[in-house]
Order: C-alpha cells, then sequence, then structure tokens
C-alpha cells in the first residue's frame, strides 16, 4: 500500500512532482475515478492506475542513464511547442525513463534518468545535499571577494537563500571569466541568478559532475548506462 504519487514515480512515468502535476491536471484515475489528491493509497496488488486512459504498471527492470545534454534541448520526455527534448537523445534505449531533476534549456552537461523513483526522488531533495557541480563563462573579471558572497548566500528570486559550497577561479579568457561552482541544492537558475547577484552574467554552463557520476568522454547527446558500481554508490549516498 503507497501513495498513488510514489506509485507512479515507481512505473518510470515520471517523478513524485511530476506525478503531482498529472493528478492537478486530472490526467489520473483509480480504478476509474479519477484522482483528486496526491496521498491517495494504492494497493499496487490490486489497483488498477491509468494516466489518459492508459493503465500504467510498476517498472520491472530498474534502468539508470547518464546522458551529456546539449543545449537547446528540454529537459522533459515531451514539448507542446515541439522544441527537442532530452527523449530525442535516447535512440536505442528501450525501456521508459525520465530526468532526475532538471537543466535549463540553454545548459549543457550531466543529466540522469531513471524509473527508480526513489532514488530520483533522494537524488533531488535538499535533505541529502548531493553535489552538482558546474563550470561557467561570466561577464568581466570575476574575484575571489565574488566566490566569497556566492558562499555565504544570497537571495534568490523566490525569496530563499541560495549559496554555492565551493567556488574556483579556472581563469581569465579576454573579458570572461572562467569559474567552476559545486552547489547542493537545484533550484530555479541558481548558477545564473547567485553569478548575476555579484555583477557576472553566466555566458556559458555546463554541468560536469551529478553526485559523482561524470561525461565520461560521452559527446553531447550521448549516453550511457550507469555501472552496478556507480548505482550502488549513488543509492549508498542518499541513504537506500
Amino acid at each position: 500500500m503507497i501513495r498513488i504519487n510514489k506509485y507512479i514515480s515507481m512505473c518510470g512515468v515520471t517523478s513524485r512532482r511530476g506525478a503531482e502535476a498529472l493528478i492537478t491536471g486530472r490526467r489520473v484515475t483509480l480504478n476509474g475515478a479519477t484522482v483528486q489528491k496526491p496521498g491517495v493509497i494504492v494497493d499496487e496488488t490490486t489497483d488498477v492506475v491509468k494516466i489518459d486512459g492508459t493503465v500504467v504498471t510498476l517498472a520491472t527492470q530498474a534502468v539508470y542513464v547518464a546522458l551529456n545534454k546539449p543545449k537547446m534541448v528540454m529537459t522533459t520526455l515531451f514539448d507542446p511547442f515541439k522544441r527537442r527534448t532530452v527523449k530525442h537523445c535516447l535512440e536505442g534505449l528501450r525501456h521508459r525513463v525520465y530526468p532526475v531533476g532538471r537543466l535549463d534549456y540553454d545548459v549543457q552537461g550531466v543529466l540522469l534518468l531513471t524509473n527508480d523513483g526513489e532514488l530520483a526522488f533522494r537524488l533531488t531533495h535538499p535533505k541529502y545535499e548531493v553535489k552538482k557541480t558546474y563550470e561557467a563563462r561570466v561577464q568581466g573579471q570575476f574575484k575571489t571577494e565574488d566566490a566569497g558572497r556566492l558562499c555565504d548566500g544570497l537571495p534568490l528570486e523566490d525569496g530563499y537563500i541560495g549559496r554555492a559550497q565551493q567556488v574556483s577561479i579556472l581563469g581569465y579568457v579576454g573579458k570572461l571569466t572562467r569559474i567552476r561552482l559545486v552547489l547542493t541544492e537545484g533550484r530555479k537558475r541558481e548558477v545564473k541568478q547567485l553569478c548575476r547577484k555579484v555583477g557576472h552574467a553566466v555566458e556559458e554552463l555546463t554541468r560536469v559532475d551529478f553526485a559523482g557520476i561524470t561525461l565520461k568522454n560521452l559527446r553531447p547527446g550521448q549516453w550511457r548506462h550507469l555501472t552496478e558500481k556507480e548505482v550502488a554508490r549513488l543509492r549508498e549516498l542518499v541513504g537506500l
């Protein structure tokens, strides 16, 4: 017996938050009745859950994928405006997976995808402080004082105080500075907001590491399965 939003995530359809959006949109039924709340309990052995009229069932095989998401690609499986999505990058993958967190449309880098709902939930939950490393080219001469302000914390658009765990200056190229940042939360456009707050707009941004998973020579648009060792380390990282 589990909550329906968790059940949907375990079916490999979407994350728990994505499931809640489906429920809010009145797209989910339980034994023929439209589901009104994400806290509805499902008996996975007897109940029938449908999304848009299609029955969804628990995933029988856990799949874990790392993708080098290209720029100008949506971190979704469907886009109503017909823009390219990460689904277009997963040619040859026979299982349905969904993104763990998100990367902005114009941001490249490591994106994990899976049908393991519990792992995905924990990897994106602030409680577990999962590290994500970004490399950015920013406008102007970024200085150590700027790095200190990012680590001290600055208010974001939503009122939350965003902060970097670590900031390194990698070098200067003309009027731009290359920097590396380590964050443990994934607030919307957090890196861009933080850098803009200290007067250095982001020109280019790449996520180079997510919870210890790197690009490993993957070109933009390429993907690979995670190894058993990598999966085990991720699960240990979030207490599974």
